[in-house]
């Protein structure tokens, strides 16, 4: 019996067309395997070695033939690994082009954002602003404080957009940090505050003094997001108090209100997006307060902390001295 007898069909077109002229050209071939067929029908593969040689003017054939059992798995499993990264590669090139294409939405989303409502808003409130100075009737003057503070609070939600657009998107906030008299900022902050929620007593409590390296209207926006959340979840008739604190770790910003306490079961996702402490619909938000807190915190290397109990609920922004240049 022949060699070819025993291979597959596709062996023996490969031993006509390749192996046996190569073994007549070269003298010899090595490594070369071959599906043969058992005489039960199935096939082993096998790895064929051959040399040609010529005795007494007659060509002789030495062939060596070895199992390749382990060869053979080898190689279907290098050919599966390639073909699952050939399917992760083009899974990964599909996900960046995904990735792209949203950051591009989200970057033509911000611009709209930015600019087609919020130039509104600002026709809104120097509106207002000049029917205060036309000698206005006192139901007239409360009716622009009340646009006004709907304009100002329409901005902080596209400011929380915005900011949580960028944070999403990787860049994260921008900070501009510089020499801030901190309690100085804050005292300024609660009195606009104190504006802004008309029908809420803000007040201010400033412990230590100096100068911290920071980025004021970043720390204006923190605060101003926990006394909103403060105002929509806490007591109506108790205080409001932010508490700032300059000492030598660095700085501190604490808020702090009466109410029924925050439930431990939603504590640990109360600073993740879209996230709300509560369900009743007390307050209008889209539910990025807390998460902007956290990245405005995270941006000057602080960290932002909750305690709430029966006696009220505090949060708590803590900024070391790394980040502030001390």
């Amino acid at each position: 019996m022949r060699l070819q007898e025993l291979l597959t069909m596709g062996g023996r077109i490969f031993h006509q067309t390749h192996f046996n002229p190569l073994l007549q050209l070269q003298g010899s071939v090595s490594e070369v395997k071959f599906e043969v067929r058992h005489r039960d029908g199935r096939t082993m593969p096998m790895v064929i070695n051959a040399i040609r040689s010529k005795v007494d003017g007659e060509v002789h054939h030495d062939i060596a033939v070895f199992m390749a059992h382990d060869r053979h798995k080898y190689e279907l499993e290098l050919l599966a690994s390639r073909k699952r990264s050939e399917a992760l590669g083009a899974e990964a090139h599909r996900l960046r082009e995904l990735a792209d294409t949203r950051a591009a939405v989200s970057e033509q989303m911000m611009g709209i954002v930015s600019h087609d409502l919020r130039n509104p808003l600002t026709l809104i409130l120097m509106s207002t602003e000049m029917l205060r100075k036309g000698n206005p009737s006192a139901t007239q003057l409360k009716i622009a404080d009340r646009v006004a503070r709907a304009v100002a609070h329409s901005n902080r939600l596209i400011s929380d957009l915005l900011d949580f657009t960028a944070a999403q998107m990787g860049s994260g906030l921008v900070v501009k940090a510089q020499a801030c008299d901190i309690n100085a900022a804050m005292a300024q902050c609660v009195d606009d505050l104190a504006q802004a929620f008309p029908d809420n007593q803000v007040r201010h409590i400033a412990v230590g003094q100096g100068t911290r390296l920071a980025d004021a209207g970043r720390l204006n926006q923190l605060v101003g997001n926990l006394v909103a959340n403060a105002v929509a979840y806490g007591s109506d008739v108790a205080p409001i108090t932010v508490t700032s604190t300059v000492d030598a770790g660095g700085f501190s910003i604490a808020v702090s209100n009466a109410g029924e306490p925050i439930p431990e079961s939603v504590r640990g996702s109360l600073f993740k997006p879209m996230s709300r402490g509560t369900t009743d619909g007390a307050a209008s938000s889209i539910g990025l307060g807390l998460f902007i807190v956290k990245e405005i915190a995270k941006a000057h290397g602080g960290t932002v902390d909750v305690e709430s109990d029966a006696t009220g609920t505090t949060f708590t922004a803590l900024f070391p001295g790394s980040a502030t240049g001390r």
